[in-house]
């Protein structure tokens, strides 16, 4: 029998495996990666600092040891370079493997920035384990940050290197941070608090260009013409879906690797799941999507198909300088945002024509009540 392929050893990958052995502890499975294969959660790399965790301590297993938990192959430092749709095979740069079934879970690279400057090659940005090694080891004690993107993950790294010491300065071109997912009272009054725990904002702009000083420090110049000096420029402006892989083997991409609520591309051979995927029509790349997601294509590969459900899904911001947590509504959902001051915090909450609750933030706290909010808000699918 040919054994269940798993491409990609993230969290996506490795919970599916997990859930999936749950179910069917004998089918053969294999799992390929192109880097070590060790098991970590990648949300913690963005909140390691403050909790003093160095990067040997986030991995919870190496390659050899989660294979033996799994009952599995785990080939690591493979580079996957096409699907053989006909013959059921994936080419890797170390030979090919018949497969009866394939799940992607390849993740999402950052997005690069067009910058210019002598230096442009030296900004760093973290999307394994890998690369948070490499951030760690070009931090200094006291070092300052000159941090791109003013998203949630730009957030949750800005709050994490202030906490443990470093002046750090956020650089994005959007009024304010976290702009895609709060309304702007909510997202003003975030900022102040992060504010007032020392991070420093240039808004409303964005870096041209990286130079390397005279003494070893990196210059960024801003679109405004503002300069800023730190040791280590981090870029953290988004993630794009690794998408290739798919689409030269004929199978439908968009903003993610296409599949439906099965995680089932047209192929029926061949399934996706985690940031790599958009799940009828909705590309959420975040960990409880991820879970459900999971849960479901176990059931399916195990023999009981299984659609996925996507309940309220909140999101917890680790900016504990900011406690934060919002439920965004859906894109085009019609609307408007009511916002109402609370005690050592803000509620806003989304409310449609009907009346009806279709997203909320919660700063401070009010992220306590996160439960009610989202018992009231209908389930996306």
């Amino acid at each position: 029998m040919n054994p269940l392929v798993i491409v990609g050893s993230g969290l996506a990958g490795y919970t599916l495996a997990r859930e999936f052995r749950k179910l069917d502890p004998t089918t053969p499975l294999v799992i390929f990666t192109r880097d070590d294969g060790r098991a970590y959660s990648k949300p913690m790399l963005s909140n390691a600092l403050a909790g003093r965790r160095d990067p040997s301590q986030i991995a919870s297993a190496d390659a050899p040891a989660v294979a033996l938990q799994l009952n599995a192959v785990i080939r690591t430092g493979v580079s996957v370079l096409s699907i053989d749709r006909e013959r059921a095979m994936l080419i890797t740069d170390q030979g090919e493997i018949a497969f009866e079934r394939l799940v992607l879970a390849q993740g999402a690279d950052p997005i690069a920035l067009s910058l210019g400057g002598d230096a442009a090659s030296d900004v760093m940005s973290v999307n394994d384990l890998a690369d948070y090694t490499r951030f760690r080891e070009a931090l200094r004690p006291g070092g300052r940050v000159t941090l791109l993107g003013a998203g949630l993950i730009g957030c949750e790294f800005a709050n994490d290197l202030r906490a443990a010491g470093h002046p750090v300065t956020v650089v994005d071109p959007s009024p304010l941070p976290l702009g895609r997912l709060l309304p702007a009272g909510v997202a003003q009054a975030f900022l102040e608090r992060l504010t007032l725990a020392g991070v420093q904002w240039r808004l409303g702009t964005l870096a041209e260009r990286i130079d390397r000083t005279a003494e070893g420090a990196l210059r960024a110049t801003l679109a405004d013409g503002q300069v800023l000096e730190a040791e280590v420029v981090l870029s953290a402006v988004g993630l794009r879906p690794r998408v290739a892989l798919a689409a030269e083997a004929g199978l439908a991409v968009s903003r993610g690797i296409v599949v439906d609520r099965f995680l089932s591309t047209a192929d029926p051979r061949v399934f996706a799941l985690g940031d790599c995927a958009e799940v009828d029509g909705h590309l959420l790349p975040y960990v409880m999507p991820l879970m459900q997601c999971a849960r479901a294509l176990a059931a399916t590969l195990a023999g009981r198909p299984t659609a996925v459900s996507y309940p309220v899904m909140p999101v917890a911001v680790k900016t504990p300088a900011a406690p934060l947590v919002v439920s965004p509504p859906a894109p085009g959902t019609q609307g408007e945002w009511r916002i109402a001051m609370r005690e050592d915090g803000l509620e806003a909450e989304f409310v449609d024509a009907q009346g009806v609750l279709r997203g909320f933030a919660l700063l401070g706290k009010p992220t306590a009540q996160r439960m009610g909010f989202a018992r009231r808000v209908p389930a996306l699918f």
